[in-house]
Formats: C-alpha cells, sequence, structure tokens
C-alpha cells in the first residue's frame, strides 16, 4: 500500500511598522493555533546641531628652489626652509607645532621639436603649522613668506574639545528623537511606555570654507598688511533613530 507522506508546514508571519502603525509579530503555536501578541512602538529620527567657532588652525607652508644638480636644489632648499623655521621660532611656535608632511626632488624637464631636455632640479619641503591662536594666523603666513617659504595653502581651521562638542551633538540628537516619539505618541493619544533602542547614525562635520593661499615670496613682501583670515564657524550634527514602546 502506498502511503503518502504527512507534510506539515509551520509559518511565521511579522509585520513591522514604525510611527504609521503597529508591529506585530505572531507564530504557529504546536497545535496550529496562532497566538499574537501585538506590539505598539514608534520610531523617530532625531539630529542634533553644535556650532562652535574654531579655536585651533594648521597652515601648510612650503619652500621650493630649482638648480641645475640635485645636490645644489637641496642645499638651496634646506636653506630657505632652515630660514622658515627659524623665523617661526622666533615667534614662540613649539618645535611641536612644526611637522614635516613631505619632501621632494625631482627633475625637470623642457620640451621642443618632440625631445626631452634636463632643465634642472626642483627641491620641495612642505611642513604643516599648528596655531593654538588663530588669531596669528595671518601674521605667521606674511612672516613664513618673508623669510623664504614660496607658497601658503590648505588652512584647515579645527576646535580643541572636538570630542566634547561632538557629544554634546549626540545628546541633543537623542533629545529630539524623543520628543519626536512623544509627539507622535500625543497624536495617537497614547504615551510612551520605554525607550527600548536608540542607534547613532553617524555625525557630520559642516566646516567653513577652507581658505586656500598661494603666495609667492616677492607678493608678500610687497603686501602692506598680513593677509586677513576669517575663520567663520565649525558645525558638527549627530542623528540618531530611536525606537520605543508604546503604553
Amino acid at each position: 500500500m502506498h502511503t503518502q507522506p504527512l507534510l506539515i508546514v509551520a509559518t511565521m508571519l511579522v509585520s513591522t511598522g514604525a510611527a504609521a502603525g503597529p508591529a506585530v509579530s505572531g507564530a504557529a503555536t504546536p497545535g496550529g493555533q496562532a497566538a499574537a501578541a501585538e506590539i505598539d512602538v514608534v520610531v523617530t529620527v532625531g539630529e542634533g546641531l553644535v556650532r562652535a567657532a574654531p579655536d585651533r588652525a594648521t597652515v601648510t607652508l612650503a619652500a621650493e628652489a630649482r638648480a641645475k644638480s640635485p645636490r645644489e636644489a637641496q642645499r638651496q632648499n634646506a636653506q630657505a626652509m632652515t630660514a622658515v623655521q627659524q623665523a617661526l621660532r622666533g615667534a614662540g611656535l613649539a618645535e611641536a607645532a612644526l611637522r614635516t608632511l613631505a619632501y621632494e626632488l625631482q627633475p625637470e624637464f623642457d620640451y621642443a621639436s618632440g625631445k626631452q631636455t634636463l632643465r634642472g632640479y626642483l627641491a620641495r619641503n612642505s611642513i604643516e603649522v599648528r596655531l593654538d591662536d588663530i588669531g596669528r594666523v595671518g601674521e605667521i603666513i606674511d612672516l613664513a613668506v618673508g623669510s623664504g617659504a614660496t607658497s601658503v595653502g590648505d588652512i584647515r581651521f579645527e576646535l580643541a574639545d572636538r570630542a566634547v562638542r561632538e557629544r554634546e551633538a549626540l545628546r541633543l540628537a537623542v533629545v529630539d528623537a524623543r520628543a519626536r516619539a512623544e509627539a507622535m505618541a500625543a497624536g495617537l493619544g497614547r504615551s510612551l511606555a520605554a525607550v527600548v533602542r536608540v542607534e547613532e547614525q553617524g555625525a557630520a562635520e559642516a566646516p567653513p570654507p577652507m581658505p586656500r593661499v598661494m603666495a609667492m615670496r616677492a607678493e608678500a613682501m610687497a603686501a602692506p598688511a598680513p593677509p586677513p583670515v576669517s575663520p567663520g564657524e565649525i558645525e558638527l550634527r549627530a542623528r540618531v533613530t530611536l525606537t520605543a514602546r508604546l503604553k
């Protein structure tokens, strides 16, 4: 006698909802009867914003030298950068405030009639200068270029207590998310029973426009005053997703 096997299928239906409705989950019981347990939740997104004036700046300076031989280009470049760093130290900057970023030595060529002719060598030394007094940015740029720096660029403004400000933005984001959840609950004629989950969605910074200065030494020496620099404000943003259970 041919017997058909008995096939038993258990199913689970899960429906989740945010502010538009409740999340409902149910599972089949061993006897085949579904016991549904209703769980009402709201899910909100909160944002926090902190604005602060920067209190630290970093400036990239470079000195370049060209010569027919690589050794002479190196020598001239070392002389120029030494003069720049001595001037900066003389202005009261600590040794730790100066950091070498890159050193380059490369040949330069002329091209004519399809032929490549060696013109000479370029030596370039780039350093980063950290300033804890952003009011001195213009002064330091003027001093560096007047001492032998051939280019200035990538001025960045920063916050010394950035981590503290980021946590404040995060706190504000949670407060905002909870207030939104409470407003949604009130609109339903309900209230919050408990917050069951909070997830950080990441933080973003909206920095002030970065001034980019490229100045040749002769132009700076002819300038009547140090270049004006405006730091603006730094914005730190945080975003969280909050899930709360309703009463």
